[in-house]
C-alpha cells in the first residue's frame, strides 16, 4: 500500500481515482473487503442522448464526467457528484463477453474484462465480435 493507492485498499463501495501514465485518471470501483486491494475499472460508459465513442475508454470516461483525484474515496452512492445508476433494462449472462484484459502487462491473460455484447461504446472488442449496428 502506498500513499497514491491507499483508497484502493479502503471501504468497498468507494471510487478508487489514479493518474495512468501520469496523463489520464481512471475511475475505479473499490470491491470485495478493507484492506485488500481489489477494484473495477471503468472502461467505458454509454450515454443515451450523446455520440457512443464519447466515453469509450477508461481516460475519456473521466474526461467527459471531469472525474479527477478529488473524487478518490467517495462513497459511489452517497455523494452528489458521480454516482452509478442502476440498470434500465435486465441483464442476462448471454448480454455479455467476457475478455483477457488489456492495456496490462502482467496477468493479461486472466479474463477479468467484461461488457455488454450490444454497446457501441466499447474501446476494444474480443476478436470476432463486431460493433453492433445502430439500433
Amino acid at each position: 500500500m502506498t500513499e497514491s493507492n491507499k483508497s484502493l485498499f479502503g471501504k468497498p463501495g468507494t471510487f478508487y481515482i489514479y493518474k495512468s501514465y501520469g496523463i489520464h485518471h481512471c475511475l475505479n470501483i473499490v470491491t470485495d473487503k478493507d484492506n485488500f486491494a481489489s477494484g473495477v475499472l471503468i472502461r467505458s460508459v454509454f450515454i443515451s442522448i450523446k455520440n457512443e465513442r464519447l466515453a469509450s475508454g477508461p481516460g475519456l470516461v473521466t474526461k467527459t464526467f471531469s472525474v479527477d483525484i478529488s473524487f478518490d474515496s467517495l462513497e459511489v452512492l452517497n455523494n452528489k457528484s458521480l454516482w452509478i445508476s442502476p440498470r434500465e433494462f435486465p441483464l442476462e449472462e448471454k448480454d455479455l463477453i467476457q475478455t483477457k484484459r488489456i492495456g496490462i502487462s502482467k496477468a493479461k491473460n486472466i479474463k477479468w474484462r467484461w461488457y455488454l455484447k450490444k454497446s457501441r461504446s466499447v474501446s476494444k472488442r474480443l476478436k470476432g465480435d463486431r460493433t453492433p449496428k445502430f439500433q
